[in-house]
């Protein structure tokens, strides 16, 4: 099998997935909230920490965002708050990392550049400024943008990889420490 083929197929099982659970959550949209997450996590008693890890590990692969996770993870594990923080880091650094890499490993970037020249010279412009990693931080403290947007537009345009991992690891860490630490006030007063 040649490499363009093994492009083409996963590339379509990703894209498969992401339609899939897309649907899913048109269908239901309860799915991917912090109870639901909880609920879940929680019918494996046992394994609870290792299932808990590996959704927080794939959920970047299926583009979910971050957020029902580590909320879901503070209130899942109360005792455990600095774990449930480094395993969602560890979760969106991964992500962050595989987006930035396979951005250009699926051929997404020639495709985006010969239909939106315009938009991949404003992005290239605006992120290999000095100053370029404060901007993704700040991009990654938002919470209402998804993080993995600008870790894939960073791939495209080839930010250096330490510049994106910094921005992404601060903003990141800022916005999950107030997610684990309040999570029980943020569901109970901001979500439900």
């Amino acid at each position: 099998m040649n490499i363009h083929r093994g492009k083409q197929i996963l590339y379509s099982l990703w894209v498969l997935a992401i339609v899939y659970f897309i649907y899913q959550y048109i269908k239901d949209p309860s799915i991917i909230n912090p109870n639901t997450i909880v609920e879940f996590i929680s019918f494996y008693e046992n394994e609870t920490i290792l299932v808990y890890t590996i959704l927080s590990l794939v959920r970047g692969f299926f583009l979910i965002p971050s957020t029902p996770f580590v909320v879901g993870g503070g209130l899942l594990f109360p005792d455990h708050k600095l774990m449930v923080l480094i395993v969602s880091m560890v979760g969106v650094m991964s992500s962050a990392t595989m987006l930035y890499y396979f951005s250009d490993l699926l051929g997404f970037s020639k495709y985006l550049e010969s239909k939106s020249p315009k938009q991949i010279l404003k992005w290239k412009t605006r992120l290999q400024k000095p100053g370029a990693t404060y901007f993704v931080t700040a991009w990654s403290f938002f919470p209402l943008v998804p993080t993995d947007l600008i870790c894939y537009i960073a791939g495209i345009i080839r930010m250096p990889f330490k510049f994106l991992f910094l921005g992404v690891f601060v903003g990141e860490l800022i916005l999950n420490i107030f997610y684990v630490y309040w999570s029980e006030t943020i569901v109970d007063e901001f979500i439900f």
